[in-house]
């Protein structure tokens, strides 16, 4: 004889059932496929196709030298005319963005077009036109390059990279491995990346979305239609992207880009102190409570900073009103400021603050820029 319990083992199946079938009829989107005729298909091909007209790419070629690994050995460098370096032609590919459509201005990475004798851009609907080097800095990895006006170009809105968070989506557009214009997303994975040895005045974006090389000057653009972002960098130990890919913000650039067009280089200036980071010394920070900001080193003597009474031992917590945190975001900002502007400092002495107006003076003077031809 068998004996049935209706409701005891029957219960929390029951319950379940019951909430399930009151939540179905509030969640048709859930069980439904969707309605691929309606346009509500969530899809970024709209912004995709307002701003990639205004990305381009970039076919280089040029002649490089490098050591002649013979004239190492005695032997042949003795009895052979060796010479010390060989020259070599290079051909490579990568990306750019238009910024300015009636002066015909494209910016990108200065890796891309450096040691190079003539560049061509290739715009999505497949004109060609030859490109000028207007200038390029590498301590950002920022060159601008120029083709002729009056070519029907289509420039890309500028961003503020400054309003970028963290875990904001971003696409990257560019020219990987040669294929071709490509389009890829993600997120804002980090801001304010430094220390990465690639160059000298680091700011990163560092973002999720695939970029490979080729990419290198693309765009990296936020769900606006803005540039917020020229693709300069990754992190690949075998060569392909694994999503640890650079940006640098646009912020940046287009303060490179403007000195560039005006100077032809950027022209940087000093305050003559040298910094590091907190987390480099261990006293200091004791003293003042601090963890952030920008320590000074050392002041060179009669420096714009020496007159401003900034003293060794003195730690850097904002400039111009914007906290520095970090010894590379203040030698961002002198960096890239112009000689003779003046920049608010203010600085903990001892666990007092202080702030000091500086004027940017004059460093040594920058290599001229080299020319394309057109």
């Amino acid at each position: 004889m068998i004996t049935i319990r209706p409701f005891a083992a029957l219960r929390p199946i029951l319950l379940i059932l019951i909430i399930v079938g009151t939540l179905l009829p509030w969640c048709p989107a859930a069980a439904q496929i969707p309605d691929l005729g309606s346009g509500r298909v969530p899809t970024l091909a709209p912004l995709v196709r307002e701003v990639t007209p205004a990305v381009v790419n970039i076919s280089v070629r040029g002649r490089v030298k490098e050591d002649n690994p013979l004239y190492r050995d005695p032997f042949f460098r003795d009895f052979f005319d060796l010479p010390r370096q060989l020259e070599r032609e290079v051909q490579a590919t990568g990306s750019g963005v238009i910024v300015d459509a009636q002066r015909g201005y494209i910016l990108t990475a200065n890796h891309v077009v450096a040691q190079i004798s003539t560049a061509q851009i290739t715009t999505k609907d497949g004109r060609r036109f030859s490109a000028g080097l207007i200038g390029r800095d590498p301590g950002t990895d920022i060159a601008v390059l120029q083709i002729k006006r009056g070519n029907n170009l289509k420039a890309i809105r500028l961003g503020d990279s400054d309003k970028l968070e963290v875990g904001d989506f971003v696409i990257a557009v560019g020219n990987p491995f040669g294929l071709g214009q490509t389009v890829t997303s993600g997120l804002v994975s980090a801001l304010g990346r430094t220390g990465l040895g690639k160059h000298g005045y680091e700011d990163f974006i560092q973002t999720d979305a695939p970029i490979n090389p080729g990419n290198s000057g693309g765009a990296l653009i936020n769900l606006k239609g803005e540039l917020v972002g020229i693709n300069t960098a990754i992190i690949s130990p075998g060569g392909g992207n694994i999503g640890i890919g650079f940006a640098v913000p646009i912020n940046m650039a287009r303060q490179v880009m403007e000195q560039i067009v005006e100077y032809g280089v950027v022209r940087r200036g000093r305050i003559g102190v040298s910094v590091q980071d907190l987390s480099t010394v261990s006293s200091e920070p004791q003293a003042t409570g601090r963890s952030e900001g920008a320590l000074i080193a050392s002041v060179l003597r009669g420096s714009s900073a020496e007159a401003a009474g900034i003293r060794r031992g003195d730690i850097i917590v904002a400039a111009d009103g914007v906290p520095i945190r970090s010894a590379a975001q203040l030698r961002n900002k002198i960096g890239l400021a112009r000689i003779g502007e003046r920049v608010q400092l203010t600085f903990d002495r001892r666990g007092t603050l202080h702030t000091v107006v500086v004027e940017i003076s004059a460093t040594r003077s920058a290599p001229a820029a080299s020319s394309l031809r057109r």
